[in-house]
């Protein structure tokens, strides 16, 4: 793990073959801490999952310098519409010429047309898209955990799942990647401020990432989770579904 920032303990570290994750740690008011985290693969067309808010541009733009110029950036894209998710897309597009945003065609047709300062590439269920080296898979994920056009990147050749908020740590600290139970702490921090939406399909959606055989999990906040994905999503399905 390579520190970024000294001031603000933004920090970046490989996860996988090509992938890093890109984590500033925050203090939350009132005391405790949470983290925000991005995925940069480093490829031909290099692609980084998650902008994290606007004001964390100059944080994230630093880390990424590390590794590649950040001009070369070629898609940008995020789970669903949010701050944390997207925030600084438009920064992003201003800095990397031949970016464009990645997105759900849900994403696409209600937010991103309108929000972004550049046209996105918007992928159906299932499509691959070839970044070089790495391809990716999206897959629809409406509502999971929240948000109709919410979707997922799976790289393939690292059988890396780009996880979204399915398994939210709490905490400021935390290793880049880690094979320690996520799934008890992500639970009770999701117990606290139910985020989940009540979709019915939640079972059925998780069964289709398990299916895809993850052996990596690039959560948004906390640790990245390294082992049997299929497991641990199975196993998060059947706590949801108390």
């Amino acid at each position: 793990m390579v520190i970024t920032n000294t001031q603000s303990g933004t920090n970046i570290a490989e996860v996988a073959a090509g992938l890093y994750r890109i984590n500033t740690p925050v203090a939350l008011p009132g005391g405790g801490g949470f983290s925000f985290n991005q995925y940069l693969i480093v490829d031909e067309e290099p692609l980084l999952f998650h902008t994290g808010p606007r004001k964390m541009f100059s944080l994230v733009r630093e880390a990424v310098a590390r590794v590649i110029p950040v001009e070369q950036v070629r898609y940008i894209s995020f789970a669903h519409v949010e701050a944390d998710e997207c925030g600084s897309l438009n920064e992003w597009l201003a800095v990397a010429p031949q970016a464009v945003p990645l997105c759900s065609r849900i994403a696409a047709l209600t937010s991103i047309n309108d929000l972004a300062d550049r046209s996105p590439r918007a992928l159906a269920d299932g499509e691959i898209l070839s970044l070089g080296t790495h391809q990716v898979r999206w897959f629809d994920a409406p509502h999971l955990p929240h948000g109709w056009e919410s979707g997922y990147l799976m790289e393939e050749s690292t059988r890396t799942l780009f996880c979204g908020d399915l398994f939210t740590q709490g905490g400021a600290e935390s290793p880049a990647l880690t094979t320690a139970d996520i799934l008890g702490p992500s639970e009770a921090f999701r117990k606290r401020l139910d985020y989940f939406s009540q979709s019915r399909n939640t079972t059925p959606m998780l069964e289709k990432f398990a299916l895809a055989g993850p052996e990596t999990l690039a959560c948004m906040h906390g640790s990245a989770w390294q082992g049997d994905g299929a497991s641990l999503l199975r196993a998060l399905a059947e706590s949801l579904s108390r």
